[in-house]
């Protein structure tokens, strides 16, 4: 890490776990301490008749108004503050950043073997959808000879049955191409979600293993007190920064989790719609897919989202649906996609 001084900005204190204890807290400081100077105010007024406790009071009032007045001041004690509130939501929640992308490795595992199900059982519909598509073209060709060689002998009533049921199969037919596109979107989305998903584990395993260290090392180095001093002296702190950059980091892999967690329930509640066997779908979930097309970029697609919108939409982009998931092979030089965050 050569600089930190180009470091993502840390989310705003009160929008943070412990920033929501600090409101508590503040409130409840406010209220008591309203309470307590309404309580003490006829003492406070009698004291005030005395000339040593009156100037004693304004001391006080002087240096309660320093503190407010000067950003220096001001700075420390807010950075304490914001620290004491720290410690005590850390009691309770996991806030050290390295912790948290160990848990979303874990959880990023987890995921990734019941996307690989869902592929699976994916898989074999789509293979279904195949063989029933072929299976009427078939009988649409036949129910076309049968009706071709029933006008050839005058016979009007079969000819008409025939041709229909060939219409009927055609439309059907239609429906079902629309179906099988859209599961191929589904599917190839959800190859390269697999594939991205795996990937993004070894970065983030990457930069707990190598990032962890430095923490340590930084933390020791950059205490409380040197953070401290750093905000009086107005230097930047090295240590916030750091951590800034860390929780940059967690919150874009929490977004990009999150991403595959809904797109997962939107391709579950899809396959769930559909009934192969009498060959009918709900359109709610065709219009919910659909609606995600037409979302902004992908976080774990990135452009790539395009590509493969394209792709499931040109029959020249034949999908190899026996073909093993990919595994990503990680080449020499790879950039972990985090190291920017540091730079």
């Amino acid at each position: 890490m050569d600089q930190l001084n180009n470091a993502p900005k840390r989310k705003p204190f009160w929008k943070r776990p412990e920033g929501v204890t600090g409101a508590v807290f503040l409130g409840a400081l406010i209220l008591g301490g309203g309470y307590l100077f309404a309580s003490a105010l006829p003492v406070l007024i009698d004291l005030a008749q005395n000339t040593l406790y009156l100037a004693g009071m304004l001391a006080v009032l002087a240096a309660i108004v320093y503190m407010v007045l000067d950003p220096r001041m001001r700075n420390l004690v807010g950075y304490m503050y914001r620290s004491i509130m720290r410690w005590i939501t850390g009691l309770f929640v996991e806030l050290d950043p390295i912790g948290i992308l160990k848990n979303y490795v874990s959880d990023l595992k987890g995921k990734v073997l019941k996307m690989e199900k869902q592929i699976n059982i994916l898989r074999g519909q789509m293979h279904k959808l195949q063989e029933l598509i072929h299976n009427n073209k078939k009988e649409i060709h036949a129910n076309l000879q049968l009706a071709s060689k029933a006008k050839a002998s005058n016979k009007q009533t079969v000819m008409i049955l025939k041709s229909r049921k060939a219409g009927r199969l055609k439309e059907s037919n239609v429906r079902l191409e629309d179906l099988y596109k859209k599961m191929e979107v589904l599917y190839r989305v959800l190859t390269k979600m697999h594939e991205n998903s795996l990937i993004l584990a070894e970065d983030i395993q990457d930069q707990v293993m190598i990032k962890e260290q430095e923490r340590k090392a930084i933390h020791a180095s950059h205490g409380a007190m040197n953070s401290a001093m750093s905000i009086i002296s107005g230097d930047p702190d090295r240590r916030a920064m750091f951590d800034a950059a860390m929780e940059a980091i967690t919150d874009d892999v929490a977004n990009k989790v999150g991403e595959m967690d809904r797109f997962m329930e939107l391709s579950s509640n899809f396959m769930n719609s559909i009934d192969l066997q009498n060959g009918i779908f709900e359109e709610e979930g065709m219009k919910m897919l659909e609606q995600w097309e037409k979302e902004g970029t992908s976080l774990i697609l990135g452009e790539e989202k395009y590509s493969l919108l394209s792709k499931a939409e040109n029959d020249a982009e034949v999908l190899d649906l026996n073909a093993p998931l990919k595994q990503p092979v990680r080449e020499t030089g790879h950039k972990n996609q985090y190291d920017s965050f540091f730079d």
